[in-house]
């Protein structure tokens, strides 16, 4: 899984990458399960995290971090710690970091049904047609296409939930939508891009 979060916008394309190519001063990561663009200019650490658990299966996962210590986006492994060390054993062993500390649950409100936030995606689920969710913000952008089965309210998050593609918008993130051309982009409580926009797919 390539996954990045930012202000309540989480965007996460869940499958094997095919590749990894440059293309300019970017790096694509692409396949039938991937669209990213990665600038490496804004990757100041990298970090393999190995406590990463649901039950008792551990996610490994390489956080990719800026200049302050923000991760810009993360890989998450879903085939356990043996692959995982396998593909990184010609790295090296790397500095060993002390375990960070656990962060705070974040509040989680309700979302109410007329969150603004839900609105394009509920209309692209109603109506069948093919739609383009992309995610940027600097150094990292991400996009998935396809048909939205359905938008599900839930633990104070608008989820969108494919096989190949998770999103997670938390309620209240979304004040609004800003139209150009025929792109939606979402605005934050701050009168901000939060960098999540929507679009038809072209027939």
């Amino acid at each position: 899984m390539v996954a990045s979060s930012e202000r309540g916008v989480t965007h996460e394309r869940i499958g094997p990458v095919e590749a990894v190519s440059s293309e300019g001063l970017f790096i694509r990561v692409s396949g039938p399960s991937h669209d990213s663009r990665i600038d490496p200019r804004e990757i100041a650490n990298i970090i393999a995290d190995r406590s990463g658990r649901m039950g008792e299966k551990v996610f490994p996962r390489i956080d990719f971090q800026t200049s302050d210590d923000a991760v810009l986006f993360s890989v998450v492994g879903f085939e356990g710690i043996e692959p995982f060390d396998a593909a990184l054993a010609s790295l090296g062993a790397g500095t060993p970091l002390e375990a960070a500390p656990g962060k705070p649950a974040g509040e989680r409100g309700e979302v109410v049904e007329s969150d603004p936030g839900a609105l394009p995606f509920s209309r692209a689920s109603a109506s069948g047609e093919a739609t383009t969710i992309g995610f940027h913000r600097e150094g990292f952008e991400q996009r998935w296409r396809g048909r939205i089965e359905t938008v599900k309210p839930a633990m104070g998050f608008i989820n969108i939930i494919q096989p190949d593609f998770h999103m997670h918008l938390k309620a209240g993130a979304v004040t609004g939508w800003r139209q150009d051309g025929d792109r939606l982009f979402a605005i934050a409580p701050d009168g901000s891009l939060l960098g999540l926009f929507v679009a038809p797919e072209p027939r």
